[in-house]
C-alpha cells in the first residue's frame, strides 16, 4: 500500500484538485463541465477553502507529489429542483454536511483512498457540532460508486425508480461512523 498524504487543500493544491475533478466529470460522468452543477470545480477556493464549515481534502501521490484524489464537504444541502422536494426538506442547508467531489484518478483506485478521505470528512463534520446529517448523491452508473456508498451509509432515495428523476442515488452517512 502506497503511503498517500491526505491533507486539507491549500492554494498550491487547487490546480491539481481542479484537474482531478474536471477529468472525472468528462471521463466518468460523460457530462463535461456543466456550470449549474460544477461551479465549485472552477473556483474551489471560494467553495471550500474560504467558508469555515467547508473543506476540500486532497490525496497526494507519494512519489510524484501530485493530487490524485479529492473529497469535499460543504454546508449547502441538496436543493429542489433538481433534487426531489422531500430530499431537500430532509437535508436542509446549514444543518447538513454534504459530501462532494469524492474522486480518485483511475490508476489510484482500489487502494482505500476514497474511504480514507470520507473518514476524514466525517471527522470534520462531527467536530463542527452543528451538522445533524451527512448527505450525498451519486451516479450509480459510475463503476463501483453504488456499492462503495452502500458500504458507508444507507440509500434514502433511488431516482432510477422515478421517471421524472435524474437517475441518481441519494445517501445518508452516519456522522459518527
Amino acid at each position: 500500500m502506497r503511503n498517500y498524504c491526505i491533507r486539507a487543500a491549500g492554494p498550491d493544491d487547487l490546480d491539481g484538485a481542479r484537474a482531478v475533478m474536471l477529468d472525472t466529470v468528462y471521463r466518468d460522468f460523460g457530462t463535461g463541465y456543466v456550470p449549474r452543477w460544477h461551479r465549485d470545480i472552477i473556483d474551489p477556493a471560494a467553495a471550500y477553502l474560504a467558508p469555515a464549515r467547508h473543506t476540500l481534502l486532497v490525496a497526494l501521490d507519494p512519489d510524484e507529489h501530485t493530487v490524485v484524489a479529492t473529497a469535499a464537504l460543504d454546508s449547502r444541502g441538496p436543493v429542489h429542483p433538481p433534487n426531489p422536494r422531500h430530499i431537500a426538506e430532509r437535508y436542509p442547508s446549514g444543518a447538513t454536511a454534504q459530501l462532494r467531489r469524492v474522486y480518485v484518478r483511475p490508476e489510484h483506485r482500489r487502494r482505500g483512498l476514497a474511504r480514507r478521505l470520507v473518514d476524514e470528512l466525517l471527522v470534520f463534520a462531527a467536530a463542527d457540532g452543528d451538522y445533524r446529517a451527512v448527505y450525498l448523491h451519486t451516479d450509480p452508473a459510475v463503476p463501483g460508486a453504488e456499492p462503495f456508498w452502500r458500504s458507508l451509509g444507507k440509500a434514502v432515495h433511488d431516482e432510477r425508480d422515478d421517471p421524472r428523476g435524474s437517475g441518481v442515488l441519494h445517501f445518508e452517512i452516519p456522522i459518527g461512523r
